[in-house]
């Protein structure tokens, strides 16, 4: 079990402790759950009730919410951030593989770097790179020519197809493919007639991406994904996407081919995003919004109806059946005012 001091912590963040610099923490809880050996947290003004009775041996605060704290408090300018840091510094999480297991398949032109570990029945096809410090899970493959980034990490029953890249400190979950086919292709006289698909992924540095997400490789350039972007689970990225760095996207959102999405925008879970547009940095776009044209200026954008009493739903959907009807009788009756 990971130990540290106070005083670890408060050289860590650069941040004041008040008490004990001495004590000594194990992990990080919630304010209502965490016991003596724990750190806890005040994040959200919501909680602050629960600040006096937690048994949390210090907590994060703000200087203004430590004011009327008379427990051991570690003071820091943003507490979320700070837990972030320490969770980071008491992880526990096992690795996602420790050394060559026996049953790993490894062709042998493939090129591994130093301290390389690959579990059981995972496979290295020709011509990959892995870099140093790289994991590989069980069961999973990494394509012909494909390049893995040092310090990365693939979880177990992760696929990576051919020619795909993937930069230095990236964390891929499990069961997400990555290089697969994406939705080319062309009608002749109500026949499908596949595109191949010629290009491959470019994933940047420090990326993580979820479970069960599917990043498709391009018709003829690269998908491309940027330094620092995170990607939840279940996210669908489709042919010749590029999203710019330190992108937030939330699970179950697709975005369709040849999009892009800039920098810094947070896109909320069960997005969908139509091929073939662009959407300008600093975008949020809130949970459920269908995004079906171009976004140029950075804001928050949403579009999704609020739940409501079926009834209710009902009726409402018949009056948007009429709003083409209703515009026009109001647009006559502005005309005849005049």
């Amino acid at each position: 079990m990971q130990q540290v001091t106070l005083k670890e912590i408060g050289q860590l963040l650069n941040a004041t402790v008040r008490g004990d610099d001495t004590q000594i923490v194990s992990s990080v809880a919630t304010l209502e759950d965490a016991i003596e050996g724990q750190l806890s947290f005040l994040a959200n003004s919501k909680y602050r009730a629960q600040l006096e009775a937690t048994q949390a041996s210090a907590v994060l605060l703000t200087e203004k919410d430590a004011a009327d704290y008379k427990g051991t408090a570690v003071i820091v300018a943003d507490p979320y951030v700070g837990f972030a840091r320490v969770a980071q510094l008491l992880d526990t999480s096992p690795k996602a593989a420790v050394g060559i297991h026996p049953s790993a398949q490894i062709d042998a032109s493939a090129k591994l770097g130093e301290n390389v570990s690959i579990g059981a029945n995972a496979v290295i096809c020709a011509n990959a790179i892995l870099s140093d410090n790289v994991q590989i899970g069980a069961g999973s493959v990494v394509g012909e020519s494909s390049i893995i980034g040092q310090n990365s990490c693939l979880w177990a029953n992760v696929t990576i197809y051919h020619n795909v890249h993937i930069g230095t400190d990236c964390t891929i979950h499990s069961a997400t493919v990555i290089g697969s086919d994406g939705f080319g292709y062309a009608n002749e006289k109500g026949n499908w007639i596949k595109i191949p698909q010629t290009g491959g992924v470019r994933i940047g540095n420090r990326v993580e991406i979820g479970s069960c997400t599917s990043i498709d490789r391009g018709a003829l350039s690269h998908t491309e994904i940027h330094d620092g972007v995170i990607i939840d689970n279940q996210v669908q990225i489709a042919h010749n996407v590029v999203i710019g760095q330190n992108t937030a996207i939330a699970g179950g959102t697709i975005v369709a081919g040849s999009s892009t999405i800039g920098k810094y925008c947070i896109i909320g879970g069960g997005c969908g995003i139509s091929g073939h547009i662009s959407i300008a940095d600093g975008v949020h776009i809130s949970g459920g919004t269908n995004v079906t044209s171009v976004i140029r200026d950075k804001g928050v954008y949403s579009s999704a109806t609020i739940a409501m009493e079926n009834k209710l739903w009902r009726r409402n959907t018949v009056r948007f059946r009429q709003l083409d009807e209703l515009f026009a009788r109001v647009k006559l009756l502005e005309n005849t005012q005049k």
